[in-house]
């Protein structure tokens, strides 16, 4: 009898470690599942991003005045006849 309540141990405890580190047990499991949540957060991330670029993307379809400020503050350019001015502020005044 004691032989068999020693394999029966032993296979439990087998049983018990297959469970907790082997494939596709509880550690990787967990593993797992933390890949899964920072991969949502990435998505989340990219989503977001993908929506401003759709709004812009709507702008610059809809209108010239968006394409313009885009050329004025990306590009630095001007119309025809305007004068360009650069304000430089100096922070070290007292």
């Amino acid at each position: 009898m004691k032989v068999v309540n020693g394999i029966l141990l032993f296979l439990l405890v087998v049983m018990l470690w297959a469970h907790w580190f082997g494939v596709g047990g509880a550690k990787e499991l967990k593993e797992k599942q933390l890949l899964y949540e920072l991969q949502l957060k990435k998505n989340k991330k990219l989503q977001q991003r993908n929506e401003k670029l759709k709004a812009e993307v709507a702008d610059l379809k809809q209108g010239l005045e968006a394409v313009e400020e885009r050329a004025r503050s990306e590009m630095g350019m001007i119309k025809p006849g305007e004068t360009f001015i650069q304000v430089i502020e100096d922070d070290n005044v007292n």
